[in-house]
């Protein structure tokens, strides 16, 4: 079996990224740094939404895990992270369950299979949402789709 150090593969993660972004074009270089809002949206609210649906079912492992929270540093995994951004697939770090902590309205398998649809469903969700913000901007100021601030809101689309 294959065994590397964390440290070893972030060494070769980092000059992933490093021979990434000096073999970039400006252009390139510049959509990256607007398309990570989008990613840490996508990936965090898609995360919680994991971890807020075992919680509702009775499993209290990703509340004491500290992942029932926003905050994007704790559902990114760095390796995927990278990989979403530079080969255009990656995923976050995956919430812990204990089906067994689950009440019992529902049985164990359909309780498995609310938690893994929870997160879709919210990618789902926060795509109609920036939808609707992106259809209010087009309405209410069309000359901001035509500049360069609108490619954060495209970018936000491409990854929901």
């Amino acid at each position: 079996m294959f065994f590397a150090d964390k440290r070893f593969l972030y060494l070769i993660l980092g000059v992933f990224v490093i021979t990434g972004i000096m073999g970039m074009s400006t252009e390139s270089l510049l959509n990256l740094v607007l398309t990570l809002p989008a990613v840490l949206v996508a990936i965090t609210f898609h995360e919680f939404a994991h971890a807020y649906a075992a919680t509702k079912l009775g499993d209290d492992t990703p509340m004491l895990q500290r992942r029932l929270n926003l905050n994007p540093l704790s559902h990114m995994d760095p390796v995927g992270f990278v990989l979403l951004l530079f080969a255009g697939f990656g995923w976050g770090k995956p919430v812990q369950i204990n089906p067994r902590n689950f009440d019992h309205k529902y049985s164990m398998e359909m309780g498995e299979a609310i938690v893994a649809v929870a997160g879709p469903i919210m990618n789902f969700i926060l795509a109609i949402v920036f939808t609707l913000v992106y259809a209010a901007i087009y309405t209410f100021a069309p000359s901001f789709i035509l500049t360069r601030g609108s490619e954060l809101l495209f970018g936000l689309f491409c990854l929901i």
